[in-house]
């Protein structure tokens, strides 16, 4: 009997391992999933402002996160019309041209045969005991701010969620660069040299307030996920750089609600957790077009106005949900030192990034309540009009446990010239003051 559970167990390692056969008709189904039908759920139109005295109705679209706060009376979201996003046509040829001889490793977290584009672009099946794995590597090469980009200006506000008090604002610059795996922007080909063979790079660096200003960070994301991330810290009134220890990644970064590990979503490894999936549904996402709504602070010279807040202290972004394919995700982190016990991650299907997750503590208990709103970088900045991605455009972490919350407005611009590469390095850092 053990053996015939040992052949089963690695005969359905090899089927999840295999590198499958994609169709055209799967890749496209995979970019463009509201084609042939837009998402609907009865009395839900656009319009239609949830609150508290309709969210019943509701329940089954919304988080178990969202609903609460609604149903207590501290946040409304307004309803938008789905709209497809404009995704690259490099992105998605690319898909095309590579994505039958993509597959897992033998080992979690490893991958073999991936070029460019969505590693895994076809509908994750429960009976497929690496789907949650696929759907993780999908992230981890989706085109999530183009193949280099910069957040100016983006400033944190922390407030004391019950008062309302602001306590702090830091103003951040951020820039993003991929030095692989390119379709968006010229180069197109691998940037080099590369001798670490270094997949990402995220360089940022505080601007006020005066005793923070100059603190910078780099964290380098290699293509091999079995290495460690190298991650520095550079501090302006200490003026040397330091390496981060690997676990400091999920402590409280610089006061804030969000740890190193929640930037852009979910900043993590493939392999930094366990990944299951659970199902695909219709949910309501802060995904909208920005350009088209009204709702923003004032606008700068190129027309860009900034996302606002509303609700309990000004706590959430003030932007139009909208019904998106979404795939449910949960992740284990797979240190035991991680003061995280799973999050719920809910993928976008058509972009997959995440547009909301929750985060639960070892006791199982909800802790944090992670939200990041997307626009079509089409309806975003002029800059980002042909850049062919889901943007962000504001993020809200509330600790529901401490009843704090981080509240973050931005500005992102999808363009290299902002972003050197010579900027991603340790010798920059030292440089930056």
């Amino acid at each position: 009997m053990k053996l015939k559970q040992l052949t089963l167990a690695l005969s359905a390692i090899f089927v999840a391992s295999a590198a499958m056969a994609v169709t055209e008709a799967e890749i496209d189904q995979s970019f463009f999933p509201y084609k042939s039908q837009m998402p609907s759920f009865p009395g839900l139109t656009a319009g239609v402002v949830i609150n508290k005295g309709n969210v019943q109705k509701f329940k089954d679209v919304i988080d178990s996160a969202t609903f609460a706060l609604i149903e207590k009376g501290q946040l409304e979201i307004p309803v938008e019309q789905t709209q497809s996003i404009s995704l690259s046509p490099n992105y998605v040829a690319a898909t095309k041209k590579f994505a039958n001889q993509v597959k897992l490793g033998a080992q979690p977290g490893t991958i073999e045969g991936y070029v460019a584009g969505r590693p895994f672009p076809f509908k994750p099946e429960k009976s497929d005991p690496r789907a949650g794995e696929k759907l993780a590597f999908n992230y981890k090469y989706t085109q999530v701010v183009g193949d280099s980009g910069r957040i100016y200006p983006f400033p944190w506000v922390y407030k004391d969620y019950t008062t309302g008090k602001v306590e702090r604002q830091i103003d951040f610059d951020f820039h993003f660069i991929s030095l692989k795996h390119r379709t968006t922007q010229q180069p197109v080909a691998d940037i080099t040299p590369n001798p670490s063979n270094i997949y990402r790079n995220i360089y940022l660096k505080v601007l006020s307030p005066p005793d923070l200003k100059n603190t910078q960070l780099l964290i380098q994301r290699y293509d091999d996920d079995t290495k460690i991330d190298d991650s520095y810290l550079y501090l302006g009134f200490q003026r040397r750089v330091r390496r981060l220890a690997t676990g400091q990644t999920t402590d409280s970064f610089l006061g804030s609600d969000l740890m190193i590990e929640d930037f852009e979503g979910y900043n993590g490894r493939v392999l930094d957790a366990e990944w299951k999936y659970l199902e695909t549904k219709t949910m309501l996402m802060p995904v909208y077009r920005h350009s088209e709504w009204k709702n923003v602070g004032p606008k700068d010279s190129d027309g860009y106005g900034m996302v606002t807040f509303h609700g309990q202290s000004e706590c959430f972004p003030n932007v139009p949900w909208s019904l998106r394919q979404v795939h449910v995700l949960e992740s284990v982190p797979t240190s035991p030192s991680s003061p995280i016990g799973k999050r719920l991650m809910y993928m976008d299907a058509q972009g997959t990034v995440f547009p909301m997750i929750l985060i639960f503590d070892k006791k199982g208990t909800l802790w944090k309540r992670w939200m990041v709103s997307f626009s079509d970088s089409a309806y975003h900045a002029p800059v980002n009009k042909t850049a062919g991605i889901m943007i962000y455009t504001s993020a809200s972490m509330l600790d529901v446990q401490a009843q704090h919350c981080s509240a973050l407005s931005l500005k992102m611009q999808s363009e290299p010239n902002a972003n050197p590469p010579s900027m991603f390095s340790v010798q920059y850092l030292r440089g930056g003051d």
